[in-house]
């Protein structure tokens, strides 16, 4: 974990949605690995997936939409040029 503490996360959350998440890791690991784990692990899990999991998430995320972006501004040229004048 102290690779993660040494890498600011890419994405933030609100502390609500940071409590809401640290519940749903909690409920979680109970429910599927029967361990009850307390607030800082999850919280820890948590610091880890935002710091170490996250930017690949968030990278693919901004490749999809540059990927999207680029067939929309080439549609949007092409329909500039059909509406260009002859002279």
């Amino acid at each position: 974990m102290a690779r993660a503490r040494n890498k600011a996360p890419v994405l933030t959350l609100t502390p609500a949605q940071e409590s809401e998440a640290t519940d749903r890791i909690k409920r979680f690991m109970a429910e599927r690995f029967e361990l009850d784990i307390g607030s800082f692990e999850a919280a820890e899990v948590l610091e880890l997936f935002a710091c170490e999991i996250a930017p690949h998430y968030y990278n693919r995320a901004i490749s999809d939409v540059q990927v999207h972006l680029k067939d929309r501004f080439e549609s949007i040229e092409s329909d500039l040029w059909a509406m260009e004048k002859s002279n």
